[in-house]
């Protein structure tokens, strides 16, 4: 520290202003390439120790600052695969919580209240409810109540148009928006793409995904829990997560959600480095297309995506950033892959067929979830103006009672005194 004190004092004394203009540069430049290369090192390189201090292997809280403890009893393994989703990724964010086991079918009624739940074969549990469909429905209106959306690209191919927002969490992660629009799509065809996890490594798409395993599946309602990694740059370890998903059909949009759930049947391990804190789920929806002849022949997919991999958030936002558009570019041309498959007659996958298992909802449901904590907040805002509104009278009251029990000067100073205090108390009625 002295050696740069005497070099930034030896800089100011130059003579001349380019001289120091230009030793100014060389010594800033030196002092962010050294701080650059110990947050690298300090990111990269952790000792157990540490781990330990920050609670690397305790409990980690879910995405409403709950706690996430793993099920007493493991989970079924199964061949199968993990889910894929579109990959530019990464609190105490409103993520709903709640525990319950894989649910009975429901996929041919309309769901209006709380769904029952029954255990599976293994015993595990996963945290997909109905308040994951509402955390979700309040993302795509809107009216979550977090902080607002930043855009940051806005690009189109010639069959695909590209925008995405980023917004800062007070306590957590970075969050991000995407809307891509798909032209001559289906919402059923980008459903199952982005759900056929085999497809996705089969097809290069998304070369992130290293590995998928299905650990546990309920065929009555697609309810799934799934392992999967993904590779990382080099120099950090590989991260693997363990995924609960499921699906909700509106009749005219499809609500998938996917959040990292515990699983005590997936021992951590130092490599790949477990990711507790994910969420990244999407609206899928039919829309006009851009062409402007007025038909539903473009499909919106509008995607929600957060997640605490063990990066400082600063360096992952540049991250992001700089790759967002290169991988994104990416599912273009896989989508129309997986549509020539399709009609080519390939069989579904065990994920695409998953993925057709849905459970079923109608649209004034979701707009009374939607709605549902909107009413209570204003009653709540009803009722602290109420509040607010009678409490001058009371100080008013109080005060002239104070006031008359202080002065003892007789009945005609009390009487006078509970007057004006009661003219006061009049406009307010």
């Amino acid at each position: 520290m002295a050696l740069n004190l005497d070099a930034l004092v030896e800089t100011l004394r130059k003579p001349t202003m380019v001289g120091v203009v230009s030793d100014l540069v060389l010594f800033s430049g030196t002092l962010c390439v050294a701080v650059f290369v110990g947050l690298l090192v300090g990111w990269a390189w952790r000792p157990r120790w540490a781990a330990v201090l920050v609670g690397g292997d305790e409990e980690k809280p879910d995405g409403n600052g709950s706690r996430l403890r793993p099920s007493s009893s493991g989970a079924s393994g199964g061949a199968g695969s993990v889910m894929g989703l579109p990959i530019f990724g990464s609190l105490k964010a409103q993520l709903p919580s709640g525990s319950t086991s894989l649910i009975p079918y429901e996929s041919s009624e309309n769901v209006m209240g709380g769904l029952a739940s029954s255990s599976t074969e293994g015993g595990e549990s996963v945290a997909v409810t109905t308040e994951d469909l509402e955390y979700l429905s309040r993302l795509v209106e809107v009216t979550d109540g977090g902080p607002a959306w930043q855009q940051m690209m806005d690009k189109s191919l010639p069959n695909m148009g590209y925008q995405a927002w980023r917004r800062d969490h007070p306590v957590g992660p970075p969050q991000y928006r995407s809307r891509t629009v798909f032209e001559d799509a289906s919402p059923g065809t980008v459903r199952d793409f982005f759900w056929d996890d085999e497809f996705r490594m089969k097809g290069k798409w998304d070369d992130m995904l290293i590995y998928h395993r299905t650990l546990m599946e309920c065929t009555k309602t697609g309810t799934m829990m799934v392992h999967w990694v993904r590779k990382f740059p080099f120099f950090c370890s590989n991260r693997e997560y363990i995924i609960g998903r499921r699906i909700w059909d509106s009749g005219t949009a499809y609500y998938c959600v996917t959040k990292g759930v515990p699983c005590h049947s997936v021992p951590r391990r130092n490599k790949p480095r477990r990711v507790d804190l994910y969420y990244s789920s999407w609206c899928i929806r039919a829309v006009e297309s851009r062409r402007g002849d007025g038909q539903l022949t473009a499909c919106e997919v509008l995607l929600f995506h957060y997640e605490d991999m063990g990066i400082p958030w600063e360096i992952a936002k540049l991250g992001v950033r700089q790759g967002m558009w290169g991988c994104v570019k990416k599912i273009e041309p896989g989508l129309r892959a997986y549509q020539i498959a399709r009609r080519a007659g390939d069989p579904l996958s065990r994920c695409a067929f998953m993925a057709h298992i849905n459970t079923k909802v109608c649209v004034d449901y979701l707009r009374l979830l939607v709605n549902r904590n909107d009413s209570t907040a204003i009653e709540e805002l009803q009722k602290g103006k109420s509040l607010g509104r009678s409490m001058p009278k009371l100080l008013i009251v109080g005060g002239a009672v104070v006031l008359a029990c202080t002065l003892d000067r007789g009945l005609l100073t009390k009487a006078l005194i509970f007057g004006i205090a009661r003219r006061f108390l009049k406009p307010g009625r």
